[in-house]
């Protein structure tokens, strides 16, 4: 028991010493790094660090040398010579000139077309003495009288005859609008055109030997 208790004294004061020992050490680190001895060691310890600063030197590009100056000829004036030409007087000059002097008038418009017409006239008529008065007959009355007669394209008379000129008589004239409405006309045309047309018409009465 005794041997017991001594091993084991001896082994708790290794473990002391130890212990103590890495207290020791802890509070020597402590001390270095409140201090600031370790950091100024670490500093020492350090290789120096070398910093090189390379500029870019942007190399600009040298302006071309000035050109060689032109060197001119300065001008040789002569003086220029006397030449007379002698250059005949021209008459006539082949410039085109307005030789026309008569007044041109614009051409003359085309005529008008002629318009081709005819009046109407008696195709077929009776005598007129189938017309004359009996009263005038006996009254040995004589005359002339123009009537106004108006045709029908056909050729047919158009209305009542009228007195355009009398006889001085009115048994005359009556009878002279009598004969009209028998008659047979030719009728009036406008390029061989028939048309409606009027026509003055001269009736005598003249009395017959028996």
């Amino acid at each position: 028991m005794a041997a017991y208790a001594r091993h084991d004294a001896s082994f708790f004061s290794q473990r002391a010493v130890f212990f103590i020992a890495i207290v020791l050490v802890h509070l020597a680190l402590i001390y270095l790094f409140e201090s600031g001895l370790a950091t100024r060691i670490i500093k020492a310890a350090e290789p120096p660090l070398e910093t090189t600063i390379a500029q870019d030197v942007k190399q600009r590009d040298a302006p071309p040398p000035p050109p060689p100056p032109k060197m001119e000829r300065p001008p040789v004036e002569l003086p220029p010579p006397d030449v007379t030409i002698n250059v005949p007087v021209e008459t006539q000059s082949t410039a085109i000139t307005n030789t026309t002097t008569k007044h041109v008038d614009a051409p003359p418009a085309p005529a008008p077309r002629q318009v081709v017409s005819t009046t109407a006239s008696i195709l077929k008529a009776p005598p007129t003495q189938d017309f004359y008065p009996p009263t005038s007959v006996r009254m040995n009355e004589t005359g002339t009288v123009i009537i106004k007669l108006c045709a029908a394209p056909d050729g047919s008379v158009q209305g009542n005859p009228t007195v355009a000129t009398s006889s001085g008589s009115s048994r005359l004239d009556e009878a002279a609008v009598r004969w009209g409405t028998h008659v047979k006309m030719k009728p009036a045309t406008v390029d061989g055109k028939a048309v409606e047309g009027c026509a003055n018409l001269r009736v005598k009465f003249v009395l017959q030997d028996s």
